[in-house]
């Protein structure tokens, strides 16, 4: 295909996939997938210290932003718009950048990535600053917008990061503060990065951000406990919560609930320190919202 990048070349073992049967090339798709966990497994260093990164930058009342075009973008978007409802954050925490705007997330807007002052502009719309991470996604390396973005976001000050699915460039390495690059390979069908570049990109997404949400105590045990409970399936999910963690019946968890306006980890301070909800949430402030930290202090905290 005449270019260097892993992401362009032919794959030789889909070569035919145009002569094959449903089964045959749901088979040839299926073996492909599967080397996608292996090759984020490989990053495992890079994924660590990006973690790290946005555990600091949270902690220094900074933001992670992601910067992306095309599908790259769109899964950045996404992980963003899932923190709120998984793990109570603040919606400007975690934030997401596409090229071409809003629109693009449904409707391609291709040319949108090719304009490196667009991305800038996007950064500095955002106000970013010494506080912030900023993760540019582009699972070919090359994207202006994204290169845009975060060229004025070091200059900002801000530290930054690059997610890829080929090989870095020296340049690239030497530039940003952390590289993350999953090689899984060339495409089932060449250049459709939406497939194992995408997959491999929602994996280290989803890393990351639960990562950096577990380090910053949004996690008791294994349990989301800082969900707010705000639809039907949030609430039944909070009630069930407390139901385990606190060994009550379903009938006191949806009173305990309600008490603390749907918070599940305030609902657990106020019954493991036997406070209203104005206390537990001071006593989870003071803690800085790590929950076993709050209930310390109590013989009843419970036991994840």
């Amino acid at each position: 295909m005449l270019d260097d990048r892993l992401t362009e070349q032919r794959n030789p073992r889909s070569a035919r996939i145009d002569t094959l049967s449903s089964a045959e090339i749901v088979d040839v798709i299926n073996g492909e997938d599967r080397l996608v966990a292996d090759a984020v497994a490989e990053e495992r260093e890079a994924i660590v210290g990006t973690i790290d990164m946005v555990v600091d930058a949270f902690n220094d009342g900074g933001r992670l932003i992601y910067v992306g075009a095309g599908t790259s973008g769109r899964l950045g978007v996404l992980d963003a718009a899932e923190m709120p409802p998984t793990f109570g954050t603040d919606p400007a925490m975690v934030r997401g950048i596409i090229a071409g705007g809003l629109d693009a997330l449904v409707r391609s807007q291709e040319g949108a990535e090719d304009r490196p002052e667009d991305g800038a502009a996007a950064i500095d719309l955002l106000s970013v600053g010494l506080n912030d991470f900023v993760l540019g996604i582009a699972a070919s390396g090359t994207t202006p917008f994204v290169h845009g973005a975060l060229a004025r976001a070091r200059a900002l000050g801000s530290r930054t990061g690059f997610l890829l699915c080929t090989y870095p460039t020296p340049e690239l390495v030497d530039t940003h503060d952390v590289v993350i690059a999953p090689l899984v390979g060339p495409e089932v069908v060449t250049g459709s990065t939406r497939m194992k570049a995408g997959t491999a990109t929602k994996l280290v997404l989803n890393i990351i951000t639960t990562g950096a949400m577990i380090r910053i105590g949004k996690v008791f045990g294994n349990l989301m406990v800082d969900l707010q409970a705000t639809c039907e399936k949030l609430q039944d999910r909070g009630e069930r919560i407390l139901m385990e963690t606190l060994d009550v019946e379903r009938g006191e968890a949806t009173e305990l609930l309600q008490a603390a306006e749907g918070h599940v980890k305030t609902a657990l301070v106020m019954h493991g320190r036997r406070v209203g909800k104005d206390e537990a949430i001071d006593l989870l402030e003071q803690a800085s919202g790590v929950l076993a930290q709050a209930l310390s202090a109590s013989p009843d905290a419970a036991d994840p």
